[in-house]
């Protein structure tokens, strides 16, 4: 089992992925906080010997820049719902500068035949914690939904 599938069953929930677009958490920058705009998750199922995979993307934006994002997928049936806290110990996105005070973060997570036939169906959420460089947060326990079909 992978560490990110470890590290995520510590808090209740595998991260893993659904099967259509996410939709966006539109924000408004405000007094300095960070903004998660444009989210998306595609999930792409294992086939064959091929693996699959999770891929969350979105833009965040700060007046400082920003540090980083972290991601966390948990499906809706579990009752799950991530806190701040919880949040600050799930894996991070990779972050790269589009301008001085926005990135393009994206989480890729590769998905086995196993992982894929332990999903739950239905609904997932994404959730995020984005980090500005000055130490501001925000958080977004549901910052995109997807189905998983089975």
């Amino acid at each position: 089992m992978s560490k990110r599938i470890i590290v995520s069953s510590v808090i209740g929930v595998v991260v893993l992925g659904g099967t259509a677009a996410g939709l966006a958490v539109a924000s408004t920058q405000t007094s300095g906080k960070p903004t998660v705009e444009n989210a998306s998750t595609r999930y792409v199922p294992p086939t064959g010997a091929r693996a699959g995979s999770l891929t969350f993307t979105a833009d965040v934006s700060d007046d400082s820049g920003v540090r980083g994002l972290k991601v966390l997928a948990w499906p809706a049936s579990s009752d799950l719902d991530p806190t701040e806290a919880e949040m600050r110990s799930v894996e991070s996105a990779t972050c790269r500068s589009t301008s001085a005070d926005t990135s393009r973060c994206t989480y890729t997570l590769k998905v086995t035949q196993a992982e894929a036939a332990e999903l739950a169906p239905g609904t997932w959420h994404v959730a995020t914690l984005a980090t500005a460089k000055d130490g501001d947060t925000t958080f977004a326990p549901r910052t995109s939904a997807f189905t998983v079909t089975r």
